[in-house]
């Protein structure tokens, strides 16, 4: 079983780096600078920052830049719709984790979901803490703690499913939780199903999600037109901004067609370094 701890532990100091950049983005501030700013010295950062990513903070830095993410939008759309004109659906692309869906409508869970059994645990991630939730029929929920505060993340999993059981039980949890981001492992994995309920256009916006490539980033604009639906891209935002499964279901690859990387349900931050790791992993 994979540690992700050390990572989790990392993560908390390259967040803060980023937040850093993020407030002083004008000033363009150096390396020393960012270190600083997480009381390491630019050595010490540099040997966290590879530890965590494999590469360095600055060529990490790189593809988050409005720059880069303005040439991938271009690139991830053609990709995008290629998929379309192959007419992929189902299980989400060989180089990237399998996800299938078992949509439950709000009317099939007011029949069905009473009683439902539902295991939850907390687990450390390259990302920070997770909640994770599972049902016989698959994920649930995946969601990042905020600031440190697992009573709100809670609170988010339990409002989700009224009237389901609830039970903590990490042992069911973390085999599979520890599939989700170890890439090399997860090429021999079987799908991640996932139990997920919704309005049938939230579902087919999330699962378009499944077809961007880890390592890239569409458009808002690019995930409407994927689903028939060109002038809905703040319906779509909107269904984009509730996912329930982060990361299986990869909310964090839509960013706005400007190239900015924001608008994110568990922090712009955050968005940002997940872009920027698996930009790095497929480097």
């Amino acid at each position: 079983m994979y540690d992700y701890s050390q990572q989790a532990d990392d993560y908390k100091k390259i967040e803060k780096a980023i937040y850093f950049i993020e407030d002083n983005f004008k000033s363009q501030p150096n390396l020393d600078e960012i270190a600083n700013s997480v009381y390491l010295s630019k050595y010490h950062f540099n040997r966290l920052f590879k530890r965590w990513a494999g590469i360095g903070p600055v060529q990490f830095l790189q593809f988050i830049t409005l720059d880069h993410t303005k040439k991938k939008l271009v690139k991830s759309k053609s990709l995008l719709d290629t998929s379309l004109e192959s007419g992929l659906s189902g299980p989400s692309r060989l180089h990237d984790l399998f996800v299938t869906f078992d949509a439950m409508t709000p009317g099939d869970f007011k029949k069905q979901g009473s009683g439902l059994k539902i295991d939850y645990s907390f687990c450390a991630s390259p990302f920070g803490e997770c909640l994770m939730a599972i049902t016989k029929r698959g994920v649930c929920h995946l969601g990042f703690v905020q600031k440190k505060n697992r009573s709100d993340a809670l609170h988010q999993l339990f409002e989700t499913w009224p009237g389901a059981v609830f039970s903590e039980n990490s042992k069911s949890i973390e085999p599979l939780f520890n599939q989700i981001f170890n890439l090399d492992r997860t090429k021999a994995s079987r799908p991640f199903n996932l139990l997920i309920k919704g309005t049938n256009f939230q579902i087919n916006v999330w699962k378009a999600l499944l077809q961007i490539p880890s390592g890239n980033v569409v458009s808002y604009q690019d995930i409407a037109e994927y689903i028939g639906r060109p002038k809905a891209f703040r319906a779509v935002a909107s269904a984009i901004a509730i996912n329930p499964v982060a990361y299986l279901i990869p909310c964090h690859r839509v960013i706005a067609k400007s190239g900015k990387i924001h608008q994110y349900r568990w922090g712009s931050s955050r968005k940002k370094a997940i872009v920027g790791w698996e930009a790095a992993k497929r480097a």
